[in-house]
C-alpha cells in the first residue's frame, strides 16, 4: 500500500466522521445557521440606507437610524460617506 493511499483513507475518514458529527447535532447546526441568518449583510445594510434617504431626505447618522428598516444585527456596521462599512463590504 502506498503512503498517498493512506493518507487519502484517511482524510476520507475524517471528513466523514465530521458530516456524521453534524447529522448526529442537528440542534447545534440550527442554532449556527439561526446566528448566522440573524446577521445583516453589507448589500442589506446599504439598502436600508437608501430606503432612509428615500423618505427622510437625509442620510442617517448611525446605523441605530436603519433599526427599522432592516431584520438582523447590524451592530458590526457603521456608515462613512453615506454607505455601509463593516463586514463584506
Amino acid at each position: 500500500m502506498h503512503l498517498t493511499h493512506v493518507a487519502m483513507a484517511a482524510a476520507v475518514t475524517v471528513s466523514v466522521a465530521g458530516v456524521s458529527y453534524a447529522a448526529f447535532n442537528p440542534a447545534q447546526a440550527e442554532q449556527h445557521a439561526r446566528e448566522v441568518a440573524g446577521q445583516a449583510t453589507c448589500r442589506a445594510v446599504d439598502s436600508a440606507i437608501a430606503a432612509y434617504v428615500a423618505l427622510n431626505d437625509e442620510p442617517p447618522a448611525t446605523v441605530g437610524d436603519l433599526a427599522g428598516y432592516l431584520k438582523g444585527d447590524i451592530t458590526a456596521y457603521r456608515i462613512v460617506g453615506g454607505v455601509a462599512a463593516g463586514p463584506g463590504c
